[in-house]
C-alpha cells in the first residue's frame, strides 16, 4: 500500500491547490513552535540576539501554533466566510509583523530566515486574496 492511499482521506478534500498549502504551512509552523519552546536557535536566526530571552522564544511559538491552529481549521473548511478571513488576517497579521520588524523597529537580520516568513506571508496573503469569491460563496 503506497503512503498516499495511507494519507489521502486526511488531507483537505477542497478544490484546488490553495487548502493543501494550508495544511503544509500549518504543519510547518506547529514544527516550528516545538523549535521555539525548546531552544532559542530559531529565534536567534530570525532576530537579533539583543531581542531574543526564553520568554520571547516561546511567545513567538505560542504565536506561531495560533497562527498554525487557524490555517489548519482553515484548511479543511475552506468554503467557511469566517474561518477563510480568520486565515487571511493571520496571513497580513504576519507580514505586518515581519515588515515592522524588518524596517521599522529593525529587530530581525537581514537574512534567509527572515525572508521565508516574509515570502510565505505575502504570497499566501495574495493568493487568499485573489481567489476569495472561488473560495467563499457569500
Amino acid at each position: 500500500m503506497a503512503i498516499l492511499d495511507v494519507v489521502s482521506p486526511y488531507l483537505p478534500q477542497g478544490p484546488g491547490y490553495l487548502p493543501a498549502w494550508l495544511l503544509f504551512v500549518a504543519v510547518t509552523a506547529a514544527i516550528n513552535t516545538v523549535s521555539n519552546m525548546t531552544s532559542l536557535t530559531f529565534s536567534r536566526k530570525l532576530y537579533k540576539d539583543a531581542f531574543v530571552n526564553p520568554v520571547q522564544a516561546r511567545t513567538f511559538g505560542i504565536w506561531t501554533l495560533t497562527s498554525a491552529a487557524i490555517r489548519f481549521y482553515a484548511a479543511y473548511n475552506i468554503n467557511n466566510k469566517q474561518v477563510y478571513d480568520l486565515a487571511l488576517f493571520s496571513y497580513l497579521f504576519a507580514l505586518l509583523h515581519f515588515g515592522t520588524e524588518l524596517v521599522v523597529y529593525r529587530s530581525v537580520k537581514i537574512a534567509a530566515p527572515v525572508f521565508s516568513p516574509v515570502v510565505v506571508a505575502s504570497s499566501s496573503l495574495i493568493w487568499m486574496f485573489t481567489q476569495y469569491n472561488f473560495y467563499v460563496q457569500a
